[in-house]
């Protein structure tokens, strides 16, 4: 007897872009985005009673329109909200070695700061509204 398993790949993250994105499009005139983000952990060391930071960077992609609408929204060091799936991509570089590569393909990226009448919620769903997540500066430990 075999045990069917539900289909689920989705990731949920908050972090920091540590780099400004890398915008292209393919040949077929598709946007696409690259940027990496640093999502924080913090936790007491049970052995100093100190706490520390563990960092975790994250590669994410992003495709189309919703990429389209990052553009000019997103830079180095901006906080963001993603909700997306994970992707393993496979090549062989030029010197021959196999590279695997494991990101987070977006369908959603939410900016966690704000600015005057900008609409922060680029996904890929037709809502005509979001939920906001509110996190001040102070209280991400990033």
């Amino acid at each position: 007897m075999s045990v069917k398993l539900p289909y689920q790949n989705q990731v949920l993250i908050v972090g920091r872009l540590t780099r400004d994105p890398d915008f292209k499009s393919t040949q077929k005139g598709k946007t696409f985005c690259f940027f990496d983000i640093a999502s924080n952990r913090r936790y007491k060391d049970n052995a100093t009673g100190e706490w520390k930071d563990d960092t975790t960077f994250v590669p994410v992609a992003v495709w189309g329109d919703i990429a389209d609408r990052c553009k000019d929204r997103i830079k180095k060091g901006t906080p963001v909200y993603i909700e997306g799936r994970l992707s393993m991509s496979e090549y062989t570089n030029k010197d021959g070695l196999n590279i695997k590569k494991l990101r987070v393909v977006a369908n959603r990226v939410q900016i966690l700061e704000s600015s005057k009448d900008e609409n922060l919620d680029a996904t890929d769903t037709n809502e005509g509204h979001s939920d906001k997540v509110n996190e001040s500066d102070d209280e991400i430990p990033f």
